[in-house]
């Protein structure tokens, strides 16, 4: 593939002291023209501002953005909320408690070795659970039911930290045998779950158990599949692949399926010469690099392991970078590659029915300055057949989103041959979109976003929900509308509303939304913190960098939080925070759960009737090492290192969450 000229020169992989989310986007300057205005939605209490007004505004405290109203508004969340401070443990809201249900290392099936943290080997790590549990996703058992109290429950393995699961590793005496216990520690976990008198607990050599890591087999389906650009030399054919990386969030379809995001794929390449390679603007576009530098330890798998190195397998990254579908309900099924939903970093996948039938699949680009798409199915629905569901995913159309300063917005079509999705600019089928889906939507003029994390519709009132999780490198000549703060330290939640009505009624498949803020995170007592909240707000309820989120059956948003390093820097944990999306106290957030020490808040789910709410708990201590751990956690015994694990929340009462 030529280099394109809007993309400029190869660049070299950032450190990893700046984190996996430099820009990639060459397009940094606002798409929207020189906006310079902050709008915060209809109900703000920005409304009718004047452009200047609005961004003064926002470089204002609290204080001066919203007067308190006569009387404290009124909350459909009952729960007192839980201590706002970093300890070594988690925290839970008065009322409840949070049990961890599995661990990193614990078994999974009847053969499966004692976790053994001073003799980790990738054969026993193939057969227990992985690290760095993130999202998660509650099946009820049998299917079809909704079963609240036995189901199965998956979990995403993100990545992994060598420096807590190894006693003195470093990067340069990373050893080949370290590199395959990472490996299988990677992917995702099935598990059978079961609550008895109140508490949950893993079922014992459950027949649906599973473990997917890198060396299980998959399948590439879709546009890009057999494609002379996803061909390597173990797969001449373009159609399978091993494994699946760095999976984040994710998402379930209407029809009982797992979706697994690939999202930081880039860090697991190094080697060979990416600037004078075929793929060259692809590789920069993308991150890949001679020297990768993120994950911490996946840094050296190109040393040891041929398929990592873009030098003798240069099409490998393409096979990376897509959503994967596979079936919790059948050990055996093979996870498929569903390339028709594009290739860049998915943060996750989620789903809605349109009241014609179609689904709509909703994922965010989690990279500073990258995007915002939707994939709409060609074929509908069929809630009576299962099997008919089976390749909806494979034919469909890719929509990147463009917003506007005056609260609309629109969804621009990702089609070979349209605009200027042509051979002219280096693409020769839709499989070329699909591959370089990020450069496709350079070209179209997208809006360059704050980090889009997890973007979720909301069943009950059809509206979706965009956590936009921080962008400290946008300067202030390319603030924005949507993205209206410069060195934005803290994110923001972005709020759609399709045309149609609210719920079912809601269009998902039209061209045209409209958009506001529900909230501007940070903390609202640090002066120009340009924050958002409702102003009945307590102490507790502000937070910074939204990640992940849920509603519950009344449709109120639970949202989940990674901070990273800034958690040190804010001194407030990571963790679960809930708000009202309608009423007096729409907007009015409130803090229910407290991850322990530097870990981050993941993967919130619910059980269908709402009264379990399923979280994980990602590397705890990160920051530290094995052998100084900052936090124990779970276990809290000498020489044992933190673990990452899966935690139960539920009422003591046994009754619903938050009320």
């Amino acid at each position: 593939m030529k280099k394109n000229k809007i993309l400029g020169p190869v660049v070299a992989a950032p450190s990893y002291e700046e984190s996996e989310d430099i820009p990639t986007n060459p397009l940094t300057a606002p798409t929207l023209g020189d906006v310079i205005t902050a709008r915060a939605g209809r109900r703000d209490v920005l409304k009718g501002m004047t452009a200047v007004a609005a961004v003064t505004a926002l470089a204002a405290p609290l204080s001066t953005l919203a007067t308190h109203a006569a009387r404290a508004a009124t909350s459909s969340l009952t729960f007192a909320e839980a201590p706002h401070t970093i300890t070594e443990t988690h925290q839970t809201a008065p009322g409840y408690e949070a049990n961890v249900l599995i661990r990193w290392g614990d078994k999974l099936f009847a053969d499966s070795p004692e976790w053994d943290p001073n003799n980790l080997s990738a054969e026993a790590q193939a057969k227990q659970f992985g690290y760095n549990n993130d999202y998660l996703a509650y099946f009820p058992l049998p299917l079809g039911s909704d079963n609240s109290e036995h189901g199965l429950l998956h979990s995403n393995h993100e990545y992994t930290n060598p420096e807590l699961m190894f006693a003195n590793w470093s990067k340069e005496t990373q050893t080949a045998a370290q590199t395959r216990v990472e490996m299988m520690a990677h992917n995702g976990s099935v598990i059978e779950v079961k609550k008895d008198g109140g508490k949950w607990h893993v079922v014992e050599n459950s027949k649906y158990a599973r473990r997917i890591t890198l060396d299980t087999e998959m399948r590439i389906s879709g546009p890009a599949a057999g494609h002379d650009r996803m061909k390597t030399g173990y797969d001449p054919s373009g159609t399978r692949v091993f494994g699946t990386i760095n999976n984040c969030a994710g998402g379930k379809t209407p029809w009982g399926t797992v979706l697994m995001a690939e999202e930081n794929f880039d860090g697991y390449f190094g080697g060979g010469d990416p600037e004078s390679a075929p793929e060259a603007r692809n590789y920069m576009r993308y991150g890949v690099s001679a020297e990768p530098s993120w994950p911490p330890g996946v840094v050296n798998w190109h040393k040891t392991v041929a398929r990592f190195d873009i030098g003798k397998e240069p099409n490998e990254s393409n096979r990376y970078g897509w959503v994967v579908e596979y079936d919790p309900y059948d050990p055996n099924s093979t996870p498929v590659k569903r390339t028709a939903l594009g290739r860049f970093k998915h943060e996750g996948a989620t789903s809605i029915v349109n009241k014609d039938g179609r689904v709509v699949f909703y994922s965010g680009d989690d990279q500073r300055f990258d995007y915002l798409y939707r994939f709409i199915t060609k074929g509908t629905y069929d809630p009576d057949n299962r099997a008919v569901n089976r390749d909806l995913l494979d034919q469909g159309t890719l929509y990147v989103a463009k917003f506007s300063d005056d609260g609309t917005m629109e969804w621009l079509p990702l089609v070979f041959g349209e605009g200027p999705l042509t051979p002219e600019n280096d693409f020769n089928s839709q499989a070329d979109v699909l591959i370089e889906t990020r450069i496709a939507a350079d070209l179209l003029g997208a809006t360059p976003m704050d980090r889009p994390e997890d973007v979720e519709p909301n069943p009950v009132n059809g509206r979706v929900y965009v956590m936009l999780t921080n962008n400290s490198k946008r300067t202030p000549g390319q603030v924005d509308a949507v993205n209206p703060r410069a060195e934005n330290l803290h994110g923001q939640i972005l709020e759609l509303t399709p045309p149609g009505g609210s719920g079912a009624d809601a269009d998902h498949v039209a061209l045209n939304y409209t958009w506001e803020l529900l909230v501007i995170a940070g903390n609202p007592n640090e002066e120009g913190s340009g924050t958002k909240y409702h102003p009945d707000m307590s102490d507790a309820g502000w937070f910074s960098s939204p990640d992940n989120c849920a509603f519950d059956n009344a449709g109120r948003l639970w949202i989940s939080t990674d901070q990273g390093s800034g958690q040190r820097k804010n001194q407030i944990p990571d963790g679960i925070y809930a708000t009202d999306l309608e009423g007096e106290a729409r907007g009015l957030t409130r803090f229910f759960f407290a991850t322990p020490a530097d870990a981050e808040m993941c993967g919130p789910e619910f059980t269908p009737d709402n009264t379990t709410l399923f979280v994980a708990v990602q590397h705890p201590a990160e920051g530290s090492t094995f052998e100084d751990p900052s936090t124990r956690w779970p276990d809290f015994q000498d020489g044992m290192p933190p673990r990452p694990s899966v935690v139960a929340i539920t009422k003591l009462d046994g009754g619903v969450i938050g009320t």
